[in-house]
């Protein structure tokens, strides 16, 4: 069963440069970098992969209170920063401090590092705005050794200089192996010989994990304790790999279940009560963990912006998703029909608008069965293997049907396609000039696969340039004088 990817936090008083160290480590701009102390951005968490390292970052720079830094006095943000740091230290496996490295410790920096040390996990120091060889030598790093982490390492996040060392020594306190690209082909891996499709019974089923994440108060909770009292089946309440989170193990029709409901998203603490934002970071731990995730949602306010934030993060993982709208018993007082929520909701998360949706009332009971059987298929799809010859039956009926965009003029030709991996179903599909292929023939293609398999979990698809194979030398073509 897949482990979550260690969890690397960047901490550090305002203005230190932890979102454009963030944007660094992920490669791309997925925080919002203005020279304002203080500033909010729109996400917080992602996954990277370094050297081949798979971990996931979260960035706390985003988290003020109403009034910003410049209301604050000296003491209020010491302590604003640190009920920062304790909420990543929570989930961490690494912490990395963020300092100024063109000033010395403030005293910001110290408290941070006191309540870093007590938690016992790998620190690190990045010195950011050292963009030199000059600026190094004029920086007081020496006064950072103070704070007692060992050594410092001096970064430039906004040219990238010393940010590999840095990473690098986070990826040996780790202790971290390089994950190898699952992308070979058909027949090779472990799973088509039984082996690494997750935890099996003794008599041979697998369990299903389901993982219960939503907004606060959108009645997790509640769910869970609907779908134990339905089934009471239950083996025994463990506790998860989320801290707050419980793993109940129930059993249904022969179906074992690991369920996990993560309490650790309620909001802990004044600040986590101003930012839901931060919620993410312990679904990201139940998400991991999961075949399938029941994203619920309140049917007073479904699709809000942290509805569809969770939902996103569900699909970058590769995760099944089932949508639950909860308490549907309120709005069908309110004359809500299901049939103007669906397209409501697909409007507000066009992304997955090919997952399933159910209309529950945990609070009553009702529909809540149909959570667990909803699952039960969702992870035999996820796990399925489709057949070679009936993808490219369907690979040339696609052709036909829409052949993909020129190419400079040129057709582009998809040759074959072969499912090489489940849970997510994923498919490459060799073709003759996979960079022309668009975002929408893609969508086209994944769409039509949906329709014919009729499936509703994520599906990977990967284009690849057909390797050309030996071809012996062209006749010589008989010209005048020859015998």
């Amino acid at each position: 069963m897949r482990g979550p990817r260690p969890l690397v936090a960047l901490v550090g008083r305002p203005n230190v440069g932890k979102s454009t160290l963030f944007n660094r480590l992920v490669g791309r701009r997925a925080a919002i970098v203005v020279d304002v102390p203080g500033v909010t951005r729109d996400r917080n968490y992602r996954d990277f992969t370094w050297d081949g390292r798979e971990l996931s970052a979260v960035d706390t720079g985003g988290f003020e209170p109403e009034g910003g830094v410049a209301a604050q006095g000296s003491e209020a943000l010491v302590g604003l920063v640190q009920q920062q740091a304790q909420l990543a230290i929570d989930e961490a496996s690494a912490v990395i401090l963020v300092v100024d490295g063109r000033e010395g410790p403030t005293a910001v920096d110290r408290a941070l590092a006191e309540l870093l040390r007590r938690s016992g996990k790998p620190l690190f120091v990045a010195a950011n705005k050292v963009d030199s060889e000059k600026a190094k030598g004029e920086a007081p790093l020496a006064e950072f050794y103070e704070l007692g982490f060992g050594e410092v390492h001096p970064v430039s996040a906004e040219h990238g200089r010393g940010v590999g060392e840095l990473v690098d020594a986070v990826v040996e306190a780790l202790g971290l192996r390089p994950v190898k690209a699952d992308l070979e082909p058909e027949g090779t891996r472990q799973e088509e010989a039984g082996e690494g499709e997750g935890d099996a019974d003794e008599d041979g089923t697998r369990e299903i994990r389901l993982a219960i994440v939503g907004r606060p108060n959108v009645g997790k909770s509640t769910l869970v304790n609907a779908l134990l009292q339905e089934n009471r089946f239950v083996v025994s309440e463990v506790p998860g790999t989320t801290r707050d989170s419980i793993d109940s193990v129930l059993e249904v029709r022969g179906q074992r279940f690991v369920v996990t409901d993560t309490a650790g998203i309620r909001r802990k603490r004044s600040i986590a009560q101003r930012v839901e934002q931060f919620s993410v970071i312990r679904a990201m731990r139940a998400i991991d963990d999961a075949d399938v995730v029941a994203v619920v949602l309140d049917a007073m306010e479904a699709g809000a912006e942290q509805d569809a934030r969770l939902a996103g993060l569900v699909l970058e993982k590769g995760r099944a998703p089932v949508l639950v709208v909860n308490k549907w018993d309120l709005a069908a007082q309110e004359g809500a029909t299901q049939a103007f929520y669906t397209r409501e909701l697909k409007k507000r998360l066009p992304f997955a608008s090919w997952a399933p949706l159910l209309f529950v009332s945990a609070r009553e009971g009702i529909g809540v069965e149909r959570i667990l059987s909803e699952a039960s298929r969702l992870a035999k799809q996820y796990r399925s293997r489709l057949p070679t010859h009936a993808l490219n039956e369907l690979l040339e009926a696609i052709q036909l049907e829409h052949p993909a965009p020129l190419a400079r003029g040129r057709p582009v030709k998809l040759y074959y396609v072969a499912q090489v991996a489940t849970a997510p179903p994923t498919f490459v599909l060799q073709c003759s000039r996979p960079e022309a292929i668009t975002d929408s023939y893609r969508r086209f293609v994944e769409n039509r696969l949906r329709e014919t398999f009729h499936m509703r979990v994520p599906l990977r698809l990967v284009f690849r340039e057909r390797k050309r194979r030996d071809r012996p030398p062209p006749r010589a073509k008989k010209g005048r004088g020859s015998a």
